[in-house]
């Protein structure tokens, strides 16, 4: 029983050290060779990482947006269209019956100052409109009429997504998966809103969901995911990825051997891009490079030994 008390806290230092969060020290001392033997007994495991191509993926919060609202601000810049049309047409008019000697002159100054309040209440409408509603004011009327009358019938619905953080994007985003209740429904992206979300502090996307699913209505909110361009690396076992002061990093294979034959580790540096599966993305590693994608954790826990026995 005493043989056994002893040996249990390395073992369990073995396993806590195969975490990669378990390295926050960093590469700080050098570290022993090992031969074949020892990397087999402490399960030291050595192989390339596949490359690999993902889209660029931004997570963003969803919510339903309410249609009569849309219904209520387009009718309202329809209106005030079609009352500044009537306000120029009454000032034609009237100037027309000016000359004529047939409307006085205060007449004509009256629909002046109509016209101009007419074209002011257009400007507010409009700039309303585009702050909700941002890509749909480039839309014509017919567009925008036949797109209503599919959010009316609940054919197609309007979502906003904040992205948290970011108050700019650059390239807009291509493509959009919603989270409704684990199926990930495709949306269509119509472009940026200008107005910074209410709750998230982020900058808003408009999307179209031409097909959604039954149930799905106004106010709902729902996680989003955003995909743009692609983002070319490596993919790297999560076990592999040890976190450092100055990063992250995992330990590659040295091409030149020790002088007894034995593998040469050293720390190399990688920049995450996003989770794969069970792994992650990296970039900052090359065809060639191979790593430590088993027992990374143990490799760390050797550092400062400078040798090791060959029955170690």
């Amino acid at each position: 029983m005493t043989a056994l008390k002893y040996l249990l806290p390395p073992a369990c230092a073995v396993f806590l050290l195969s975490s990669p969060r378990a390295a926050e020290a960093g590469p700080d001392h050098p570290l022993p060779a090992l031969s074949v033997e020892q990397q087999r007994a402490v399960g030291v495991v050595v192989a390339r990482a596949p490359r690999a191509i993902a889209p660029k993926r931004l997570d963003a919060y969803g919510q339903v947006l309410d249609p009569s609202r849309l219904v209520a601000d387009a009718g309202r810049l329809d209106a005030a269209r079609a009352l500044a049309k009537a306000a120029v047409a009454e000032t034609a008019r009237l100037k027309g019956l000016y000359r004529g000697a047939n409307a006085s002159l205060k007449a004509v100054q009256r629909a002046e100052v109509a016209q101009t309040e007419a074209r002011v209440r257009v400007q507010q409408a409009r700039t309303r409109f585009l702050l909700r509603w941002g890509p749909l004011a480039r839309l014509a009327a017919a567009q925008r009429a036949r797109l209503i009358e599919h959010l009316a019938d609940a054919t197609q619905l309007l979502l906003r997504a904040d992205v948290p953080g970011r108050h700019s994007l650059g390239a807009i985003p291509t493509h959009a998966l919603i989270d409704v209740d684990g199926l990930k429904v495709p949306a269509r992206v119509l472009g940026v809103l200008p107005r910074a979300g209410a709750q998230v502090q982020g900058v808003g996307l408009l999307l179209q969901i031409p097909r959604p699913p039954g149930g799905l209505g106004p106010g709902a909110q729902l996680p989003v995911t955003l995909e743009d361009g692609d983002r070319d690396g490596r993919v790297v076992p999560d076990g592999a990825l040890l976190y450092g002061k100055q990063g992250v990093y995992v330990y590659r294979e040295l091409p030149e051997k020790a002088k007894d034959g034995d593998t040469r580790f050293t720390p190399l540096r990688v920049t995450l891009l996003q989770p794969i599966g069970s792994g992650w993305l990296v970039s900052g590693l090359h065809a060639g490079d191979r790593i430590v994608v088993r027992g990374a954790g143990v490799l760390w826990s050797l550092q400062g030994l400078r040798t090791l026995a060959g029955n170690d």
